[in-house]
């Protein structure tokens, strides 16, 4: 495919080749481990943060100590968070301009295929490194049409302050849970987007977040406002180079979607197996708003990841469809959660999971339908794909209706691949190892059709990449 975008290629690359980049004193300045009031008012001054943000930060690290680990998913006693360094970053300010970007940065995002995507088949692009983003920018047609994509901190400080200070954590709230008031007190970097009334973006903003250093954390924070009327397809890329210590991803993702808006948010994944990917992500859907999650998993040591969607508004919708593979050594504890407030909501829940060598996979959904949500209706479907006798799936499935008038319905089936229907490829002149991949790539078509066309290509690549053991 010539003309393909190559979002997902460093997935390849990272694993393929584990491409680190060199980290030279002349471009990077990295904090000290641990998490203590220094280190965050540090955090602080190096961003000019406004004193709100401060005193919210400060607060977040006061309800981060007192906040108990999480008693749910699977052991993350391998983190230790006096091991892990909360901020590294460019000493270069952010470019709009590629070839002003720090040459062993560019190089890193070059091999990842950046500058090719935004030029080809997106409508802006910012990409972090670390702790902070480095390049960002947004086609001047899309600009024109009043839609704001920057970087979170200019977002803080620029004429949309105000707006930020609003919504900032408020569908988040520190006190959620522990790592998402870690994330309160340390965040750094992330996207701000806001889509005015009735503005529909026809090709998709991205934003892709790279962590390189060796025991860092990454805790970028990415906050959507899509207002009445309005139309946006956001695109969401992860990764990271293998260690041989625990690195942290603790991000936030805030989505507003408003009346009669529309907003689809696409995550492909390959954060290396020495990641704890503990990010919490979470949308707001107004009176006939629609949010469509789009979501593939392919990496980390261990996950925390369930998406929840609150349609508030009447006659809300929320479809999310998302596959998942774990493979050696990784426990991938993913779902999501709805919770339908307001009348005649709709939720669809297709999830899909693949393990191979022992990996680990847990799905958990979470439908909850208040009082006056009346005529409410969900649908949860999970299937799981066993690819050997060591591995391991789990569906867990959680229920809250509070009125006679819902239709709510779940189903799982857990499977392993037929050797009837290995067979019958093999009699049309597959090998073994090809049946196989065709067989996995099926079961995770209703994920790749959702996607682009580019980037289901790329990863059904990372499909055949865990099949084959590479990664």
């Amino acid at each position: 495919m010539e003309n393909k975008n190559k979002l997902v290629e460093d997935m390849e690359l990272s694993n393929m080749y584990d491409f680190k980049d060199e980290e030279s004193e002349e471009h990077f300045v990295r904090e000290k481990e641990g998490i203590t009031e220094e280190i965050v008012r540090r955090i602080s001054e190096e961003k000019n943060d406004p004193e709100w943000m401060r005193d919210f930060r400060l607060k977040c690290l006061e309800i981060y100590n007192k906040t108990p680990m999480p008693n749910w998913g699977p052991s993350i006693e391998g983190l230790d968070m006096d091991k892990i360094a909360t901020y590294v970053r460019s000493k270069s300010d952010m470019k709009g301009d590629w070839k002003d970007v720090p040459k062993d940065i560019k190089n890193t995002f070059e091999r990842l295929g950046i500058p090719q995507a935004e030029r080809e088949s997106l409508a802006g692009v910012g990409a972090q490194y670390d702790s902070e983003l480095v390049y960002h920018n947004v086609k001047d047609e899309v600009a024109e049409q009043g839609v704001v994509y920057t970087d979170m901190e200019s977002a803080l400080k620029g004429p949309y302050a105000d707006m930020v200070k609003e919504y900032f954590m408020k569908l988040v709230p520190p006190t959620d849970h522990k790592f998402a008031a870690l994330h309160g007190a340390v965040w750094s970097g992330g996207s701000f987007v806001y889509v005015p009334k009735g503005v529909k973006v026809d090709i998709p903003l991205q934003s892709y977040f790279r962590l390189n250093a060796a025991g860092a954390g990454q805790f970028e924070h990415t906050l959507i406002i899509v207002d009445e009327g309005a139309d946006l397809h956001f695109i969401e890329g992860c990764s990271a180079p293998k260690y041989n210590v625990a690195n942290l991803h603790a991000g936030c993702v805030e989505l507003f979607v408003k009346k009669d808006a529309k907003l689809r948010y696409s995550t492909v994944e390959n954060w290396s197996k020495n990641m704890y990917n503990l990010n919490t992500k979470r949308a707001k859907v107004e009176e006939n708003g629609v949010m469509e999650w789009v979501s593939g998993s392919f990496g980390s040591h261990v996950s925390y990841l369930y998406p929840m969607t609150i349609l508030k508004g009447a006659n809300s919708t929320m479809n999310y469809t998302g596959i998942t593979f774990s493979g050696k050594g990784q426990n991938l504890d993913t779902g999501a959660k709805v919770i339908h407030q307001g009348p005649n909501t709709s939720s669809i829940i297709n999830a899909k999971s693949i393990a191979k060598d022992g990996g680990i996979g847990t799905f958990r959904s979470s439908v909850t339908v208040l009082k006056n949500a009346k005529k409410a209706k969900s649908t949860v479907d999970c299937q799981s794909l066993m690819l050997d006798s060591i591995s391991r799936s789990d569906t867990i499935p959680g229920i809250d209706v509070r009125t006679n008038d819902a239709d709510i319905g779940h189903e799982a089936k857990i499977g392993r691949i037929s050797d009837e229907a290995v067979f019958y490829l093999m009699s049309r002149g597959l090998s073994e190892e090809n049946a196989r991949a065709t067989i996995v790539s099926g079961f995770a078509d209703p994920v790749s059709k959702e996607l682009p066309l580019e980037y289901a290509v790329e990863m059904n690549n990372l499909i055949k990449l865990e099949m084959d053991g590479n990664m």
